[in-house]
């Protein structure tokens, strides 16, 4: 397939050869094959070359794709509220995983400062080099915010994940006639090319009725996502343990229950990739210069909360989750009088609660320990669909 995108600069065609290099020889290492799993990672995550651990631009015009806090303020702002309902039931303290520009960051702070919503501590877990560097400038102002590592062994109060589970590496799996085969990548001829194998069962052991499913399909699984679900979880059950308060996960994603993950219509997967606000399906495409995500399967993320500990307070659409915490309140604060202030502001509030949009297809995942979701949330919850 010969893709027709925007050329990369000289410099950045250097970066991803070099990645490609890399990749290359740790196939030879690895006996001519890895996971798909292990060439998601280095793609997007090899030291100083990965798309995220690199130094181009992700987000916005000049990056590969827009996220919900760069389209409009509103949306960090509704954020702020709700995690404020969580944290005067826990800690006011908030960590978000994968915080981009810091766009959001920035408006949630600003947001409780102005609105009251206490909050003590703002943290941020952060892979990207060129992220963290973006993020420090934009929250220069916030002096409770610090970077971290890693997880931090116990926690109590408000994590935030927005598209951070798209981004996990996931295992490609293929149904044969006679059994399922992990499909991994190999090299030949200079070029890296699928190649299936023997599947351990565990793998596919997220697929509720695989018995069901065609030859031929294609689909991902999760175990790393799935291992982030877990380790919430201990990190939840060790701050509860700490100080006696426990905290709450907002998940906001793109994605399924895995009624709807495993349709037909689904046989090739749902992996995608991002360049220059293109989205093709060739993961081998430029390697180091493209996002590589996939759709999320809630119902897996559900249970590895549950299983690991974790309660299930509440699964919805973006749509209804925003609305609920207060949205069209955060819209007319702007005059729908005042024309060129208010209509750019309505048409964001359309673009991230559209059906047609980002409405229905991004779900909201909220799991925790020892604390409720508001019962104005109780009608929007679709948990039952999980």
């Amino acid at each position: 397939m010969q893709l027709q995108l925007p050329q990369p600069s000289p410099d950045a065609l250097v970066a991803s050869h070099t990645l490609q290099n890399l990749i290359a020889e740790e196939i030879r290492r690895h006996d001519g094959w890895i996971s798909f799993a292990r060439y998601m990672e280095l793609a997007l995550y090899a030291a100083d070359v990965g798309y995220y651990s690199g130094g181009a631009a992700k987000l916005g015009k000049d990056g590969d794709f827009t996220t919900a806090p760069e389209i409009t303020s509103l949306f960090g702002e509704t954020l702020a509220h709700a995690a404020g309902e969580l944290m005067a039931q826990s800690v006011p303290q908030i960590l978000e995983f994968g915080a981009g520009t810091g766009k959001l960051a920035l408006d949630i702070l600003t947001e409780c400062a102005a609105a009251g919503i206490p909050l003590e501590s703002y943290s941020i877990v952060e892979l990207s080099g060129e992220l963290r560097a973006r993020q420090q400038q934009t929250l220069a102002n916030f002096p409770q915010v610090t970077w971290l590592d890693d997880f931090p062994a116990a926690y109590s109060g408000v994590v935030l994940g927005n598209e951070v589970l798209d981004a996990m590496p996931v295992s490609l799996v293929v149904k044969s006639d006679n059994g399922w085969l992990e499909r991994g990548v190999s090299f030949d001829d200079d070029k890296f090319i699928f190649v299936d194998r023997a599947c351990d069962e565990a793998l596919v052991a997220q697929i509720p009725f695989e018995e069901e499913l065609s030859v031929g399909y294609l689909t991902e699984v999760h175990p790393i996502a799935v291992g982030f679900m877990g380790s919430l979880a201990s990190m939840f059950a060790a701050g509860l343990k700490q100080s006696g308060k426990g905290g709450a996960a907002i998940l906001l994603d793109y994605g399924f229950p895995a009624s709807e993950y495993y349709l037909d219509q689904r046989s090739e997967g749902t992996l995608m990739c991002h360049y220059r606000h293109h989205a093709h399906p060739d993961p081998f495409y430029l390697p180091g210069l493209q996002d590589i995500t996939a759709h999320v399967d809630f119902t897996s993320m559900a249970l590895a909360a549950v299983n690991n500990g974790l309660e299930m307070l509440g699964y919805m659409s973006q749509a209804a989750f925003l609305l609920t915490a207060g949205l069209g309140d955060r819209l007319l604060k702007t005059s729908p009088e005042d024309a060129r202030a208010y209509l750019p502001q309505a048409n964001a509030v359309q673009k991230l609660t559209s059906p047609a949009e980002m409405g229905e297809l991004f779900k909201v995942l909220v799991v925790g320990l020892d604390v409720q979701l508001p019962a104005a949330f109780d009608r929007a919850d679709q948990s039952r669909r999980l």
